[in-house]
């Protein structure tokens, strides 16, 4: 009871859990994950610092615009938090480690829907922080991935200073060539600044409170990495990432979404990493019933506050019937990320059929399968792939491989955002040495997967691409044809990669290199049900999927020519 919002939040945390309150899984696990962390006996939990940042904000803060529900205007009105608001700054500042000042969490991942108070919350919450650590000489950055984003916020604290009328005790500066908000108390120094990311002049920067606005729109991991580095001067720092869902679903954004999953799930432990997802829950193959309330509500914690039930039901109505609408409905309204429109495939569907299969590569090894090979060499010092097909129970088989020079592969993983030391790390991904791609280190691997017991009957590759390779294949007695990379020659493949995918019967290992050149494939739609593809942005890269359709292609030469001596010896 001394508390004026602990039992609001323990209320929260027991509806959410009890269904009292609709919610998406991510927020449920949430959840139970609090009431867990208040028995680990390594933290103290303090809601006396909770109880402070959410004062500072309620006491200090109105709102700037907006109307409540029946069109009150509340511009001018006390900024209240909500309660998945107050729960999240519970979290947030009341784990410490035990008989420590040292904070529990150094990072923070709030996804949530647009419309849900995400800005005006982020800058409450920047405001507050930055007070709490004055003593520290805090200094806080909000960073957008352009400056109009981040100064969203900076104007939102600026409105309020000047409703205190307090400007004349801060240093305001709002120009062309900087945005900052500083003052000097008698118990130390705060200072909060408005940025874009801009990794190349941020390098020098010294914080302890970041917070990376819409981080969905973040180019590369280093506009993140940056401003998280910048921190490492202090022991108490907190690195804030708030966004909603994007497009592109090999962005940075979306694999720390995913990352964040396996943290609520337990199948990664990072105890300083704190989580809120608010989404619509999605089926097993990553379909949403969007124009359902419940969904609605379950991703939108401002439902019915914020959020005009109407309006939803309005624009999901929309999203039905013009499917052009659909993405955008998905990504801003529900919080789920969908594939980039140019993007040809549903990643989802591939990760479905995958899902269902869960084979080794010593299982299919040892499997009676005649398997078939493909490769993608890239001509210097770029992405090279190898794959091989088979097929087993009517159930299509892909293993592929990328290789990368090991010299470059820091900046291509900067400047283009492949995550290539993950694939390294779970070995989908070999780094040759040299400047440039050794063909050599190809063949070794079609070598050792035939030594690993994979019976290879033919590869396809296109030789004018690569005679050497061509060539060294012959010599180590590989059955290699020359497939040149004509679209009417390879629409077969990609047809039979598409459908065995919506059968559910197609198998990648689980591979995320695949997924990641699957995402990127633009297709062409031609005349006779051929299709032409090819990258959907310069920057990015297909090898993987363009190796398997080799491979694929070959799996389909020798069907066809096994049912035509098959026709001919029954007459």
């Amino acid at each position: 009871m001394k508390y004026k919002n602990y039992d609001l939040v323990l209320e929260y945390v027991d509806d959410i859990i009890t269904g009292k309150r609709l919610a998406n899984i991510e927020q449920i696990q949430g959840c139970e994950r609090f009431l867990k962390d208040l028995k680990n006996p390594d933290y103290d939990f303090r809601p006396r610092e909770a109880e402070k940042v959410i004062a500072i904000i309620e006491k200090t803060f109105k709102n700037m615009q907006g109307e409540t529900q029946d069109g009150t205007p509340l511009r001018g009105t006390p900024f209240l938090l909500e309660p998945f608001q107050k729960f999240q700054v519970y979290n947030i500042m009341g784990f410490w480690h035990r008989d420590t000042e040292i904070l529990r969490f150094k990072e923070v991942f709030i996804f949530i829907p647009r419309k849900n108070i995400k800005t005006s919350f982020a800058a409450a919450l920047a405001w507050a922080l930055s007070l709490y650590f004055r003593q520290s000489g805090s200094k806080c950055y909000i960073v957008g991935s352009a400056l109009k984003q981040a100064l969203e916020s900076f104007n939102f604290i600026n409105y309020n200073i000047k409703q205190m009328g307090e400007e004349d005790y801060f240093r305001i500066l709002d120009n062309n060539s900087e945005h900052s908000i500083s003052r000097e108390f008698d118990d130390g120094f705060m200072r909060i600044e408005a940025l874009a990311a801009n990794p190349d002049r941020q390098d020098s920067f010294n914080c302890n409170i970041a917070i990376a606005d819409e981080m969905h729109a973040y180019k590369t991991p280093k506009q993140y990495n940056v401003i998280k580095e910048a921190m490492k001067a202090y022991s108490n720092k907190l690195m804030i990432g708030i966004t909603t869902a994007g497009d592109n679903m090999n962005s940075f954004c979306y694999r720390r979404l995913e990352y964040c999953k396996k943290i609520l799930n337990g199948t990664v432990i990072d105890e300083q990493y704190y989580v809120f997802i608010a989404k619509a829950d999605q089926r097993k193959d990553g379909t949403v019933d969007f124009t359902n309330p419940i969904e609605h509500q379950k991703a939108n914690p401002a439902y019915g506050i914020s959020i005009r039930p109407e309006d939803l039901e309005s624009d999901a109505r929309q999203a039905q019937n013009d499917p052009q609408q659909r993405k955008d409905f998905l990504a801003k309204s529900l919080n789920v990320y969908t594939s980039s429109t140019k993007s040809y495939f549903n990643l989802d569907t591939f990760k479905k059929s995958d899902s269902e299969y869960d084979w080794t590569i010593e299982e299919l090894a040892k499997l009676p399968i005649e398997w078939f090979g493909g490769a993608d060499l890239a001509k210097m010092h770029d992405l090279t792939a190898a794959a091989l097909k088979g097929t087993y129970n009517d159930v299509d088989i892909s293993i592929t491989h990328a290789f990368f020079p090991r010299t470059r592969a820091n900046q291509k993983a900067d400047e283009d955002n492949i995550p290539l030391f993950d694939w390294l790390d779970n070995g989908w991904l070999t780094m040759t040495d040299g400047d440039v791609t050794n063909h050599a280190d190809i063949v070794k691997w079609f070598i050792k997967m035939r030594s690993l017991g994979f019976k290879i009957k033919q590869l396809g590759f296109d030789r004018k691409f690569g005679e050497e390779f061509f060539l060294e294949m012959k010599k180590q007695r590989f059955n290699i044809v020359d497939e040149p990379q004509l679209y009417i020659n390879k629409s077969k493949g990609f047809r039979r990669i598409e459908q065995k995918v919506l059968a559910g019967k197609f198998y990648y290992l689980h591979n995320r290199a695949y997924e990641y050149c699957v995402e990127n494939v633009h297709g062409i739609e031609k005349t006779d049900d051929m299709i032409q593809y090819e990258k959907v942005m310069r920057n990015m890269r297909i090898d993987l999927f363009d190796a398997d359709v080799f491979a694929t292609c070959r799996l389909i030469g020798n069907l066809e020519n096994s049912n035509r001596a098959s026709k001919w010896l029954n007459g």
